[in-house]
């Protein structure tokens, strides 16, 4: 059942957001500062330095924005299903909808690769706080940030290079600490085997963030080099007998952010703008996808992930809300930052929290026209992303790469090319949709006499604009937007493309909000953070780990139940469950091909589980392993009650909701006679 309303065990999780009341399992741990002395402590046991890199090894992230992880010795992955959807979606056509009737490739030949997809491991890790610190030392806001952002850039292009690495300096604890991550990048990602969508996601958004859940939300790809199956020593081996009640289990992932450690006036800008602004948008997108499914099958064939997409932000943003709406937890982060604001009275920190607070009351009169104008959600399209792409990266690349924006650097330019020239398919149609909405949305936001909507739209609708710019577009040929980007800033300059034409009257505007973002928020922030993050270690050392940014985790805990309204909640359920809860209708309607084999099914085979593992959005795709390395789950879920993990974590309700390891395995043997997947996942011969 779906509910906005979080439960009042919540207001516990207050009390366990202050980093010297942690609770044992809570931390989204660094591996170079992984606490093994804890874990230890409470389970008897603790991971070594071999163990450590061989769990990095064997992790990977999607570039999309989740988490998987190497299976088998031959580049074999697992993630989510949801985290697959746009390659299943693309590689579907009206005669073949692997979204509906699932895919499974029983030879290696039909393993089919994802047009947009790549994947990267995480091979080695530098401390480079010493250089980045001193790059912006005794310089103000402005120009400390601006040092400080072509250190980064000088680091990464000094990176040892290869035809798939790339180099990120990532900031961590505020700035309080910078580390260079290399990673091997894989483009070749092919399709494996997926369920149906309604195996995947059954019971749809009522039963999303909740338990007990009945969902096989779990994909595997393979990634190949040089056109073969890549050689992965570094791999998870599977458990066939997975696991009980109380027994360890680590998540390796890459969790996208938390505010754990930002300040009050940063969350209570998030909650009253943010938050709010973006609650609203969604609900009424919604209901607009909602609308354009019902125009014909196709429409709702190619719009579906986009409208999953939607409903799942909805549900968490409102469950952040609620969370943050909590007295008991407001009032114990106003007392945890007056605890170290006193700390640091008297020291040259004192001043970083009102810092902060004022480039917050300047973020206030940005924030709107900064989502909609340069973060592009008055601009939804991805034909005049690809063009706002070549119209500012041109003009970005004609520049030293120190002096480029940051998604245009060196180390960028990988991940860049791929999706400018991806081969995905594009649908006019819901390009159409999609661009008029968002238009209509600049418009009545930002008022119909503001003069950059004026400079937008002309004497034109947002519909017709929409029809005039997409049905003119010659973008969607991919060797079109190569020879532009190839040729530069003049080509880009030269073009008389509508989308082009549209791109260049919104770069100026974006550009000025953007840079009016660095120089007047984003400097201070930088600069304030990594003072209070100097407080902070006096107080605390490492023994706090940092923020989530979509790097590599590692997180410990069990699986265990938990108590709700005053009920106990089991920590698994079964295969049994999900025929129980089948009512025929979406989106409690099982596939065919499960009604079809229920008679050899294992009913008792554990389906899905929870565990106390502390992970956030991000962590989607992560496997659940033992201290052997084995698989015995597959992340996909929070429960209601995590929804608040973004400023905090109680152990006592907090839950991970994955895929149990034995379900996985059943039901590719019975229901998918997945033989060559289920024998490559055990190692036999």
């Amino acid at each position: 059942m779906t509910r906005l309303i979080l439960p009042s065990s919540l207001v516990a999780l207050a009390l366990v957001v202050s980093p010297h009341s942690a609770s044992a399992e809570e931390g989204m741990w660094l591996f170079n500062q992984f606490p093994a002395d804890k874990v230890q402590a409470a389970y008897g046991w603790k991971p070594d330095a071999a163990w450590l890199d061989a769990v990095r090894l064997a992790s990977v992230r999607l570039e999309g924005g989740c988490s998987g992880s190497f299976v088998s010795k031959s580049g074999l992955v697992m993630t989510n299903h949801h985290c697959a959807e746009s390659c299943i979606d693309e590689l579907s056509s009206p005669k073949n909808d692997y979204r509906t009737n699932g895919y499974y490739a029983e030879q290696p030949a039909m393993e089919r690769r994802c047009p947009n997809m790549a994947m990267a491991q995480l091979v080695a890790i530098e401390d480079v706080t010493a250089r980045v610190q001193a790059a912006g030392a005794g310089k103000t806001d402005q120009v400390a940030l601006d040092a400080m952002k072509a250190e980064k850039a000088t680091i990464e292009a000094g990176c040892p290079k290869g035809p798939t690495t790339r180099c990120e300096v990532v900031e961590l604890y505020d700035g309080g600490k910078y580390d260079l991550y290399t990673y091997q990048r894989y483009e070749d990602v092919r399709l494996v085997f997926a369920p149906e969508f309604r195996a995947a996601f059954f019971g749809g958004d009522p039963d999303n963030f909740e338990f007990p859940r009945y969902c096989l939300d779990a994909t595997f790809f393979r990634v190949y080099q040089d056109g073969k199956p890549l050689d992965t020593p570094s791999h998870f081996t599977w458990s066939e007998s997975g696991t009980r009640e109380g027994d360890l289990t680590f998540v390796s992932g890459h969790p996208g952010s938390t505010s754990r450690l930002q300040t009050l006036s940063e969350i209570e800008t998030w909650r009253d703008y943010g938050l709010v602004s973006r609650i609203a948008f969604l609900s009424e997108l919604r209901g607009a996808l909602r609308g354009y499914a019902h125009r014909g099958k196709e429409q709702a064939r190619h719009s579906m992930g986009t409208l999953f997409g939607v409903e799942n932000g909805l549900k968490a943003f409102k469950g952040e809300f609620e969370a943050l709406r909590e007295p008991g937890l407001m009032k114990q982060l106003r007392d945890n930052e007056a605890s170290l604001r006193a700390k640091a009275a008297g020291t040259d920190v004192a001043g970083s929290w009102d810092a902060i607070a004022a480039a917050q009351e300047v973020w206030k009169t940005l924030i709107y026209r900064h989502r909609l104008i340069e973060s592009g959600r008055g601009f939804s399209s991805d034909l005049l992303s690809m063009a706002r792409v070549l119209v500012r990266g041109t003009a970005e690349l004609a520049k030293p790469n120190t002096e480029r924006l940051r998604e245009y650097t060196e180390s960028a330019l990988p991940g860049l090319k791929q999706d400018l020239f991806s081969e995905a398919p594009i649908y006019k149609e819901f390009e159409i949709f999609r661009l008029a909405w968002s238009l209509d949305k600049l418009r009545e936001i930002l008022g119909p006499d503001d003069a950059f909507v004026k400079t937008v739209l002309g004497k034109e609708s947002p519909e017709q604009l929409a029809k005039r710019v997409i049905a003119g577009t010659k973008l969607h040929d991919v060797a079109l937007r190569r020879k532009l980007f190839e040729g530069g800033a003049a080509a880009a300059a030269a073009s008389t493309d509508p989308l082009i034409v549209l791109a260049r009257l919104i770069d100026p505007e974006a550009r000025t909000l953007r840079k009016r973002y660095e120089d007047e928020v984003e400097a201070v922030l930088v600069k304030s953070h990594a003072s209070i993050a100097k407080a902070r270690f006096q107080a605390f050392g490492h023994s706090i780990y940092p923020d989530a940014t979509f790097t590599l985790r590692l997180s410990y805990g069990s699986v265990r139940g938990y108590v709700e309204s005053g009920q106990p909640v089991a920590p698994y359920t079964t295969l049994g469950g999900a025929f129980d809860r089948h009512t025929g209708a979406d989106p409690f309607r099982l596939p065919d091909s499960w009604l079809a084999n229920k008679a050899a099914l294992d009913l008792t085979v554990p389906y899905n589980l929870v565990t106390t593992n502390d992970i956030i959005g991000g962590n989607s795709g992560s496997p659940v392993i033992d201290k052997e390395r084995r698989i015995v789950g597959l992340i996909f879920d929070g429960n209601i009650q995590s929804l608040g993990g973004d400023y905090g974590f109680d152990a006592a309700v907090n839950r991970a909701v994955a895929v149990d390891a034995r379900g996985i395995l059943h039901t590719a043997k019975v229901i998918y006679r997945a033989e060559r997947l289920v024998i490559e996942l055990l190692g036999r011969p």
